[in-house]
Parts: structure tokens; C-alpha cells; sequence
């Protein structure tokens, strides 16, 4: 059965670590979920989904996070403590893509199964798997979408890009990135965002994912061009923060802001009008398969399939609004209140 969790600190990273001296016991095999933070509830509804299938699976499992998002190393740290207490494998979402890889290499030789959830290595095949949203098809979405709505007057919106961090490539690439190629804007290097010359894109600037981050580039990209009247943000935490900035100066009903997650609060948003559109995805189900995945590891040594055409598990994504674009493939807010998590 899954074992009972009580929350610990391991070097600076807040650990929920299974009650007993090891992660790994005589009854089963043991797995350990690193999230980038255990208060957002994308990543809370990620831990949901592996303790319901560690419990199923009758695997004991250990969850560690950063205090915030960008905290690598007590990421690192967790690793080695997993590794230490004979763990079977580790569903991961790392903060810094790259700079993570010789940890992961270090669990991968000493045996166990890495899968990368949401956001892909650096190089991707650094895990031994990625279950996640098609990210780059999420922020596709939102820009067809978002041009779709504007029709004609897409040729003279003015973008302002809200973007996650300094960091490159993420999965924040991947989502600026879609973002644009799906509004029409021939990208720069794919890999890297805020390299495009499209006079439409106001700017860029970073958000940590949250709401006042979201405040404080909506501000500064507003100070560049108040006349602004897109938007896209990495998230909807960042998308209120936006709002916020937007409604200070009375914009706040005539600015599109464009969304990636699917969270409850978000999707609630949508019907609110703060938001007019958002990708939905699906952290429960990354996290699940990724403990299914481990048991069967564990049990036979298989290994985990890529989604065909793909180089890695496609969880899947929705648009979500209710305001559908001709030619864009959309879910209503009820459908995605059904959905949603946080």
C-alpha cells in the first residue's frame, strides 16, 4: 500500500517523504516526484495524480520541491537522495533543463528510470523519457485562436510577450514560440524566444509564472507601447497579473490576453472575462502514467513508448473558451471546469 507522507526539509527543498527510513521497503518498489514547487496547482495536482497511481500500484513514493520556481539545486539535491535510498525511478520537472542533465545522468547509471514531466531535458533524450503537453501545439493554439478572433486587424496587433524566465530553451520556449508561429509571425531561432523581428511584437519580458511577475512585465511592456492590445502570457497566474496592469489604466476590456494551463482559477477566468482564451493541460495524467511507467520498470525492466511521430508521451491539450474561432478546435468553459485542476 502507499505509505503515509509527513513533509521534511532537504536542503532548502521541501521534501514529502514517505513515513520510514527508506524510500525503498521489502514490500515493493519506491519512486520519487521532484516538482519545481509544491504551492503551484499544476504541480499539487501533479503529486494528486502520483499518489493516487503509487497507491494503486502499490509503490511507496517520495515528493520533493523547490521553495520557488528556479530552485535547481536543492533539485539536485533530491536526486542524490533518491538515488541514495534505492528508489526504482524519479518523475522530474526540472527547473534548469541543462544544468540538471549530470544528475540525471548519475540516476540513470545508478539504475533508475528518469522521466521528464512537462518540461523536456536539454537534450530531450537526457531522460529516459518525457511525459507532457505538446507545448509548442498549446501556444499554437492560443495564437490561431487569437488571430482567428482579431481577423484583419491581426495585421496591426501589437504583442506583448509575457514570458516565464531569463532561462532558454523551456518549455516556456516552447509556448512563445507556438504562440507566434500560430498568430502568423515567422519565428527566429525556434529554440530561443524574443529573437523575432515581427514590428508587431512589442516586446518581452519575464513573469517567474506568477501573478506579480505578470503585473510587473505588463507594466514595463506597457511603458514601451500603452496601446498594446495582445497579449500572451506563459500562464494563467501571470494572465491575472497582466489583467491587473491592464485594468489599472482602464484597458482592461479592450486587450486580448492569451493563456497556457488549464488550472481551475484560469479556466474560471475565462468565464470572468479576464482571460479569452487558454491550452489546457493535464499535469494528473503526466504524473500517473509516469508511475505506471516506473512499476513496470521495476517489474520487468520495460521501458516507456513515445506517443508515434513524436520523442515523447503526449498527454495531451485543449483550448479552452467560449468564444470558438472558425478553424480552431475548441472546448467550452464547462468542458473545461470537468477538466481543470488547482
Amino acid at each position: 500500500m502507499f505509505k503515509s507522507t509527513k513533509t521534511a526539509l532537504l536542503g532548502g527543498a521541501i521534501a514529502i517523504a514517505s513515513s520510514g527510513a527508506a524510500f525503498a521497503d521489502a514490500h515493493g518498489p519506491s519512486a520519487c516526484l521532484i516538482t519545481k514547487t509544491d504551492t503551484n496547482p499544476f504541480f499539487v495536482k501533479m503529486r494528486e495524480g502520483a499518489e493516487a497511481a503509487a497507491e494503486a500500484a502499490g509503490m511507496t513514493l517520495s515528493s520533493f520541491a523547490g521553495r520557488v520556481d528556479g530552485d535547481h539545486e536543492t533539485q539536485v539535491a533530491a536526486i542524490e537522495t533518491c538515488i541514495a535510498n534505492g528508489a526504482s525511478g524519479i518523475l522530474l520537472t526540472a527547473s534548469d533543463t541543462s544544468s540538471i542533465v549530470g544528475a540525471v545522468t548519475q540516476a540513470r547509471e545508478a539504475g533508475l528510470l528518469v522521466i521528464a514531466l512537462d518540461t523536456p531535458l536539454d537534450p530531450i533524450d537526457a531522460a529516459d523519457a518525457t511525459f507532457a503537453t505538446d507545448n509548442f501545439l498549446a501556444g499554437e493554439l492560443i495564437g490561431q485562436w487569437a488571430a482567428a478572433t482579431l481577423g484583419d486587424e491581426a495585421a496591426n496587433a501589437k504583442i506583448a510577450m509575457l514570458d516565464l524566465a531569463v532561462s532558454q530553451p523551456t518549455v516556456g520556449v516552447l509556448r512563445d514560440q507556438g504562440f507566434l508561429q500560430g498568430f502568423g509571425i515567422d519565428l527566429g531561432d525556434p529554440n530561443r524566444w524574443g529573437d523575432e523581428t515581427d514590428p508587431r511584437i512589442v516586446g518581452n519580458d519575464v513573469t517567474a509564472g506568477n501573478e506579480e511577475g505578470g503585473r510587473r512585465a505588463m507594466e514595463n511592456l506597457l511603458a514601451v507601447d500603452p496601446m498594446i492590445n495582445v497579449v500572451y502570457t506563459i500562464n494563467e497566474p501571470a494572465a491575472a497579473g497582466a489583467y491587473e496592469a491592464l485594468r489599472s489604466i482602464g484597458r482592461e476590456n479592450d486587450v486580448l490576453i492569451v493563456s497556457v494551463d488549464g488550472g481551475c482559477p484560469g479556466v474560471q477566468n475565462i468565464a470572468d472575462g479576464v482571460i479569452g482564451a487558454t491550452s489546457q493541460q493535464y499535469p494528473l495524467l503526466m504524473a500517473s502514467k509516469g508511475i505506471e511507467a516506473i512499476a513496470a520498470y521495476a517489474a520487468d525492466g520495460t521501458l516507456p513508448e513515445n506517443t508515434p511521430g513524436k520523442n515523447f508521451f503526449d498527454t495531451g491539450v485543449a483550448l479552452v473558451t467560449d468564444q470558438p474561432a472558425e478553424g480552431v478546435d475548441s472546448i467550452s468553459v464547462a468542458e473545461g471546469m470537468e477538466l481543470c485542476w488547482g
